[in-house]
């Protein structure tokens, strides 16, 4: 049975954090974390990886090394779809961006707490200078013993993100301010998917990908622009033939509504257990986090729901029960459970491996729970 026909399927979201032997530490140190993960994951020849680190590794092929053991992760993990945990990128908006000509860095900006990434400004049109995606895809591919699903950064953030010195000035006419806004941001947005969106999704289907997820973390920030999005994003999938995930993290996700019924996307990720309780039940007052699926279930959706499942923002391990109750619940809300997938509120790329890695064993764990409670 493919991942496609299996209740309650697991799969990853994105992130991890860096590979522990890229990290700070001298070579020793670094040496015994590709020992000790070499092992626990079940990598193959990573004694070899232990051998370069102590003689001298240059950082392409450390990257390299990097992405089998992020890959080998998800697997041993469990995970029924995998990624190497996005190993070679530097931060999700940096990696799309640095790719696309005419954009030019200006500093570094101030997220949430101590995560930070670097804003661009566009000076001219954007125009794709070298694939961000094909190569780490094409390594993941020759490596995954399961199905990959490629996370890609979406249009409407990368335009959101930015500073607009370009599509502003063909505006500067208009008295109205809120006119200028919305055709100069419009014209971004479809500039980014016919000039770097649309070569890279379509060379990525032609490499092979199957599952694409596009990242918009930013699409609920200006809830006027959700028709135009969508009306965007269907063109930017028109004839590629894959299965589309849409991952929005902590949003408010009935600013989505109804709009995104006309989207053509095969599944929705979203962020759950971060606003849920730890409490065991399949009761409202437990599982209050996943009230959204009730009105996407009322709203008719076609697509599946992947409800975050797993905190990816605190170290405590949920048990597999809970994962268990949160899909059980999440099945009643959407009325079909196998319009439900089991994953993480987002990428782990802020926990440590130790922890990260129990976490998607008890989602694997929790999965099967649920399986044998509707069976």
């Amino acid at each position: 049975m493919g991942p496609d026909g299996l209740l309650f399927r697991t799969q990853e979201v994105g992130s991890l954090s860096r590979a522990p032997f890229l990290k700070g530490g001298n070579t020793e140190e670094r040496a015994t974390q590709a020992r000790y993960w070499g092992k626990v994951l079940d990598v193959e020849n990573y004694d070899e990886l232990v051998r370069l680190i102590r003689n001298g590794i240059d950082q392409a092929k450390l990257l390299r090394w990097a992405s089998l053991y992020g890959i080998r992760f998800h697997e041993a993990a469990g995970l029924d779809v995998v990624w190497d945990g996005e190993q070679r990128r530097v931060e999700m908006y940096e990696h799309s961006v640095r790719n696309v000509e005419n954009f030019v860095f200006t500093g570094r900006v101030k997220v949430w707490d101590a995560e930070t990434y670097n804003k661009a400004k566009l000076v001219s049109a954007p125009r794709l200078r070298s694939s961000a995606y094909i190569e780490e895809f094409l390594f993941a591919k020759s490596k995954a013993r399961r199905e990959l699903k490629v996370p890609v950064t979406g249009p409407y953030t990368i335009m959101d993100w930015s500073f607009d010195e370009f599509f502003v000035k063909r505006y500067s006419h208009l008295e109205d301010p809120g006119e200028r806004r919305r055709r100069s941001r419009l014209d971004f947005l479809y500039s980014l998917i016919e000039n770097v969106m649309k070569p890279e999704l379509r060379a990525l289907v032609e490499a092979g990908a199957t599952r694409i997820q596009v990242d918009e973390p930013a699409l609920t920030t200006k809830p006027d622009e959700v028709r135009d999005y969508v009306e965007a994003f269907n063109e930017m999938v028109k004839g590629l033939n894959a299965t589309w995930t849409l991952h929005v993290c902590y949003s408010d996700y009935s600013l989505l509504l109804p709009h995104l019924t006309e989207m053509r996307i095969h599944e929705l990720s979203i962020e759950c257990a971060n606003r849920d309780t730890v409490e065991l039940g399949v009761e409202e007052r437990s599982r209050r986090g996943y009230s959204i699926l009730k009105t996407f279930s009322e709203q008719g959706v076609a697509f599946k729901v992947a409800p975050g499942v797993i905190d990816v923002h605190t170290d405590f391990i949920e048990p597999p029960e809970l994962v268990r109750d949160r899909l059980l619940y999440s099945a009643r809300l959407m009325g079909d459970p196998t319009k439900v997938i089991a994953c993480n509120d987002c990428g782990l790329r802020t926990r440590r491996w130790e922890v990260a890695f129990e976490k998607e064993r008890s989602l694997v764990k929790g999965a099967e729970l649920a399986r044998r409670a509707l069976t």
